[in-house]
């Protein structure tokens, strides 16, 4: 994978593991994970993957019930979806029941699990870390969501890094 123009890499392929789950059953909750970036030498972190695994909804008859999961580059007060500019993966598992007498049907909604051949990286972060949401909705218990980001560290010029530091923060 060849980095954008102005770009040098200052470490080899990293990945990095999380996991974030609720505080209450139902309640949103989010996690913040350090990139230990260097601000001094304009560092930033491209992300070229993402995988992420959410526990089950509960199967309760004639309830809907879901899973909800977001990744942004800044923090979020609610669950983020790929339409939220600062948003770079979304995963949602639902139960749909309403309506019957049994536990329903279940439904995964995830975006690529990697960026296509065609895309050089899926989020540039140039913010000192990320973020992690998750809620459940109409679940008996706390739900967990476990992912992996796969990306590298790079330099940036002044411009790109001022540029993009301040699209971070103005799309809190």
């Amino acid at each position: 994978m060849g980095l954008p123009t102005g770009m040098k890499a200052t470490s080899s392929m990293i990945t990095i593991s999380g996991i974030v789950t609720e505080t209450a059953a139902n309640t949103f909750t989010e996690a913040t994970l350090d990139l230990t970036l260097n601000a001094l030498d304009q560092e930033a972190f491209i992300v070229y993957a993402v995988q992420s695994d959410l526990g089950a909804p509960d199967a309760v008859a004639g309830v809907n019930t879901a899973i909800g999961f977001s990744l942004s580059t800044t923090t979020r007060t609610s669950l983020g979806g790929l339409q939220d500019n600062n948003v770079f993966h979304a995963h949602n598992q639902n139960i749909r029941s309403a309506g019957y007498v049994d536990g329903g049907v279940a439904f995964d909604q995830v975006g690529p699990d990697s960026a296509s051949g065609d895309l050089p990286y899926i989020a540039i972060i140039a913010t000192n870390d990320f973020s992690a949401q998750i809620i459940g909705q109409n679940n008996g218990g706390v739900k967990t969501a476990t992912f992996k980001v796969y990306g590298q560290r790079v330099r940036l010029s002044a411009s790109q890094y001022a540029a993009l530091v301040q699209s971070e923060l103005l799309s809190l």
